[in-house]
């Protein structure tokens, strides 16, 4: 389900819209108003949108090609554009209910989950001290966000913020007596990349996480058959770690031309977004398996090899080389995984890596 709580059916059962004007997963047929608890997400197997209902005490997952066909639902029908919509509605929510109301990102191009202050702060320190940089020419690149809200309580970083907007109005042709429009820009741009900053804290429990597993390849250096796993689970937990890292140095350096920026507000808006979204649906897939590493203690235990298996089988399929997936799902002819996955490294050429 979405990570708010489910909204509440409207009093009145015919309403469409929810209290904030966004439409609500309505259907027409009768199929689905008889269903109790039933639930849309995307399905672990396939990838592809599924009806989840309840059958006796077991969950059993329906394909919206099946629901189509069983229910005679022509693509044009409102029940099956409905379905369409849901589908796409699942890029932003890990599952949505009938009643509730689409995710606003399908609407609007906001976001659906809410930012907390202390993101918002570092994404507005973080473009201050840029313009302070573009109008002093210095480099004084500051990455890190808790001394990004130090220097925000700094007297002398205040004043040359300060003289930095009134540049800034200059430049944009608006006259340095109009510094406040810039303030208006700088504030309006922080709130879009304050998503970018949340994102990028979700992200540091996947370097986090990659960081133990590298502890454990250590601390498994002389138990072979542990250690091949290992290998393989930190390998890809590398490959992880710099895609993430791939994707945010792209938001940074796009937004790093900061008066650019300023000039060209609506359509850099446009391209965090995009880049919000698409960082979103990536870590949103890393929920479960980053809730159980939070609070892994980097010491061996005989729970710890399972625990590195569980990490392969999530990492594999998103994260291997093409040609080491297509030789893992072949049929085993020459020993268990591991050993096949080992061969595989040995036959390795540069391709792309699958993006999941």
């Amino acid at each position: 389900m979405s990570d708010a709580a489910p909204t509440p059916l409207p009093d009145d059962a015919s309403a469409t819209v929810s209290a904030d004007g966004r439409p609500l997963v309505i259907f027409q047929h009768s199929f689905f108003s008889k269903l109790e608890d039933a639930y849309f997400q995307l399905s672990e197997q396939t990838n592809e949108p599924v009806m989840v209902i309840k059958f006796a005490k077991n969950e059993v997952s329906l394909p919206f090609k099946g629901i189509k066909r069983e229910f005679s639902l022509a693509d044009d029908s409102a029940d099956a554009q409905m379905l369409e919509t849901v589908t796409k509605a699942l890029k932003y929510v890990k599952g949505i209910r009938i009643g509730e109301a689409l995710p606003k990102e399908l609407l609007t191009g906001e976001a659906s989950w809410d930012l907390s202050d202390r993101h918002i702060k570092i994404a507005y320190q973080r473009i201050s001290v840029q313009l302070v940089n573009w109008m002093t020419g210095g480099q004084n690149l500051i990455t890190d966000p808790d001394e990004l809200l130090q220097l925000a309580e700094d007297p002398q970083t205040k004043k040359a913020i300060n003289l930095a907007f009134g540049e800034a109005a200059e430049k944009l042709g608006l006259g340095r007596d109009h510094k406040e429009e810039v303030i208006h820009y700088v504030q309006t741009l922080a709130h879009e990349l304050a998503y970018i900053e949340a994102l990028r804290d979700r992200f540091r429990h996947i370097e986090a996480m990659e960081n133990k597993i590298q502890a454990f390849r250590r601390l498994y250096g002389r138990e072979r058959s542990v250690l091949e796993i290992a290998d393989q689970v930190a390998r890809l937990g590398e490959r992880a770690v710099d895609d993430f890292k791939e994707l945010f140095l792209e938001v940074d350096a796009q937004t790093g031309e900061i008066l650019s920026v300023l000039r060209n507000l609506q359509s850099q808006i446009a391209y965090i977004r995009e880049k919000r979204d698409e960082l979103y649906a990536k870590l949103m897939a890393w929920d479960e398996i980053l809730a159980e590493w939070d609070v892994v203690a980097v010491k061996i235990g005989p729970e710890k090899p399972d625990l590195l298996r569980r990490a392969y089988h999530f990492l594999a399929p998103r994260f291997m080389m093409v040609n080491e997936w297509v030789l893992m799902t072949k049929p085993n002819r020459g020993g268990d995984a591991v050993s096949q996955l080992a061969e595989a490294e040995k036959k390795k050429k540069k391709v792309p890596i699958m993006r999941w």
